[in-house]
């Protein structure tokens, strides 16, 4: 778990299982979600740090979500260890033609059981995002703006620009 042996891999029920369904189109969507959420944080100085699947610990796995927010404050907490020892209050998991709804939606409750705030589920194909919290569930469509509910307070991107 410390040392997860390549990229792209979670430790999943004691088995180390790769993520499949990786595209160009998921590739671009994650780097150009993190980018937003890296210039919004710079902006409104919230200061904290994004990152493009980092490996963590959620109660029951060991997860690499596509994309993390890290708060100032977990990051004077915990520094920058190999592996996050607890989950991200904001990660973005993007869903591949390969994964099944059901394991994904288990997936964002998971993280949420764990300590994260916020999960976004995006659909490419669907030009769907779902924010997910403890309390609601949103869905944003091809012409509206998706916009973080507790987390990163104050961002928004309309889907069709993330999704484009």
């Amino acid at each position: 778990m410390q040392n997860p042996p390549y990229n792209n891999t979670e430790w999943v029920d004691g088995k180390l299982v790769e993520k499949n369904g990786i595209t160009l189109t998921h590739g671009r969507i994650q780097a150009g979600l993190s980018a937003y959420w890296e210039n919004y944080r710079r902006s409104s100085t919230q200061g904290g740090s994004v990152y493009i699947s980092p490996p963590c610990r959620t109660n029951k796995q060991g997860r690499s979500p596509d994309v993390a927010y890290l708060t100032p404050e977990l990051i004077n907490q915990f520094g920058e260890p190999a592996v996050f020892p607890k989950n991200f209050p904001l990660i973005a998991e993007i869903v591949s033609p390969t994964d099944i709804a059901e394991d994904v939606i288990a997936k964002s409750q998971e993280y949420l059981q764990s300590g994260a705030e916020e999960v976004w589920l995006v659909f490419p194909d669907n030009r769907w995002i779902i924010v997910v919290t403890q309390n609601q569930r949103l869905v944003f469509i091809s012409g509206e703006v998706a916009s973080t509910q507790v987390v990163l307070q104050g961002f928004s991107v309309a889907v069709d620009e993330l999704l484009g």
